[in-house]
């Protein structure tokens, strides 16, 4: 318990309470950044390509009509977006075709018999006298991992993944064909889905696998 008669209990000082620092509560949420609204700014919206990790504020309402127009490939060239779309798959690192690495093809330098499929010389006479053991099969290459956009394309063109790129072509065409509005008496009720099947092509295409 303090000693109320203790010479350190006269030394304790308040600071007048016209002194003190009054601290204000921010805002949970800045305004929303649509021009006229005063909504709060509950939501995130990218500002697109080139202002990456920048983002907009908006209220609920606003932020959906921003999301119905927004386009990250605005302005950019078909081949620019093939290119893009193709790097997104790997997460735009580099990659090699299977075999022909740094990794194999110094594999290859050290150890040329069992890479070409050629039969190894017993110089241990471990497999008996006048005996070759026979090399190792060449390993089968793996399918690389599809990404989710190529998995919903296949799925989008009624195809099973990794199926051979002339049929993916083959289908394609057929589809085409028949959402056409040429094909179908100038009726443009199915022209959505055509884009989509377009779309669908161009990312499988871009890829190397239609």
């Amino acid at each position: 318990m303090m000693d109320l008669n203790s010479p350190f209990f006269d030394r304790i000082r308040v600071r007048p309470r016209a002194e003190r620092v009054e601290v204000k509560s921010e805002p949970a949420h800045s305004p929303c950044e649509r021009a006229g609204c005063r909504a709060a700014g509950e939501f995130r919206a990218p500002k697109g390509r080139g202002r990456e990790g920048e983002f907009w504020r908006f209220c609920l309402d606003h932020v959906r009509e921003y999301n119905q127009t927004y386009n990250y490939f605005a302005g950019m060239a078909d081949e620019a977006v093939y290119a893009y779309q193709r790097d997104a798959s790997t997460g735009h690192r580099p990659t090699w075709t299977m075999g022909v690495n740094p990794a194999a093809q110094k594999r290859g330098a050290e150890y040329p018999a069992y890479e070409q499929g050629a039969d190894a010389e017993d110089l241990l006479g471990m497999f008996g006298p006048g005996r070759a053991r026979r090399a190792r099969p060449a390993p089968q290459p793996e399918r690389r991992r599809l990404s989710l956009m190529e998995r919903r394309a296949y799925e989008t063109l009624d195809m099973p993944e990794h199926a051979p790129a002339a049929e993916v072509k083959a289908r394609y065409k057929t589809l085409v064909k028949r959402l056409h509005p040429d094909a179908n008496g100038g009726d443009r009720s199915s022209e959505d889905k055509l884009r989509g099947i377009i779309q669908a092509y161009n990312t499988l295409r871009s890829a190397g696998l239609g």
